[in-house]
């Protein structure tokens, strides 16, 4: 388990060195297009440093607030409450912040960059459809996520993709509002900014890869141990696999923090889906449960 934290703390400092890199290219573009000034270029890059760190700090909330996701307190959902309480003494964590997303799909997600400033929130639809073992296995599993330090890297892959859409927003904004006196240099620049519009979901979606398929087999190991009833957890998998875990509203930036796939079928994002098959879940699930 402790090599699983270290390994997800190195994939951080892998992720952002990546995304230094990327972020340094579309500058330098930026500081070519302008003449070449220098001050242009360490200016921009400390700039794009500024709003990760924002970014960064502020992307629990952000991926709360454009999942619509409102806060609850014990009074307001006591049984969703006090299992969310119980997983927390039980892993030994501060108890996190507890939102409910008015939606039927059935699906969830934790997010906060450690744990003591963490929040876990699900859908009304999940509410409705699980037994009581079958929502603790799935918060069991998001309590995992926390506990394994997997939002850190997640949040980091939240500030990267806003990073990045801003900054080929901004490429191409500049080149058609820049003086017809550069119309060579124009050219040039609208061909380069469209490449990096169209580049930076794909580059978003890679680095939603990097949050590898692997850290929800741990959660859902890490729940499993947590509860020490995986069939609750597979249970609850396979209602979702019968019914839908696809959310009304949207979102690839924060389609990777969700228990199980939130996006349509077909999109370009699905396609990059950092979420491991179902089935393949629900068996290394039960194949617990055989060997306990």
């Amino acid at each position: 388990m402790y090599s699983n934290i270290a390994a997800n703390k190195r994939k951080t400092i892998f992720i952002m060195a990546v995304f230094v890199a990327f972020v340094a290219l579309i500058i330098w573009l930026f500081d070519q297009y302008l003449g070449g000034s220098t001050g242009v270029f360490y200016g921009g890059l400390i700039g794009a440093a500024f709003y990760v760190l924002i970014t960064y700090y502020t992307g629990s909330k952000l991926a709360l607030a454009v999942n619509q996701a409102q806060e609850i307190q014990k009074r307001d959902n006591p049984r969703l409450y006090r299992i969310v309480e119980n997983l927390a003494i039980t892993d030994g964590l501060p108890t996190p912040k507890v939102y409910i997303m008015n939606d039927p799909a059935l699906n969830a997600f934790a997010t906060g960059r450690d744990p003591k400033h963490s929040a876990v929130c699900v859908t009304s639809g999940l509410l409705d459809a699980m037994t009581d073992d079958e929502l603790q296995g799935v918060l069991a599993h998001e309590m995992g996520h926390i506990k394994n330090y997997d939002i850190r890297v997640a949040m980091v892959a939240f500030a990267l993709t806003a990073v990045i859409s801003l900054l080929a927003d901004i490429m191409l904004r500049l080149t058609w509002f820049s003086n017809n006196d550069r119309e060579n240099n124009n050219q040039v620049f609208l061909i380069l900014g469209i490449v990096a519009a169209i580049l930076a979901p794909l580059v978003a979606s890679l680095i939603q890869l990097a949050v590898s398929r692997q850290r929800e087999y741990l959660a859902d190991a890490t729940g499993a141990l947590t509860t020490r009833y995986p069939e609750a957890l597979a249970s609850a998998l396979e209602k979702i696999k019968n019914t839908t875990s696809v959310v009304k509203r949207q979102n690839t930036a924060t389609a990777h923090l969700f228990f199980a796939n939130p996006l349509k079928k077909g999109s370009l994002a699905s396609l990059f889906s950092t979420h491991p098959p179902i089935d393949e879940r629900i068996k290394r699930l039960r194949s617990m449960g055989t060997h306990a």
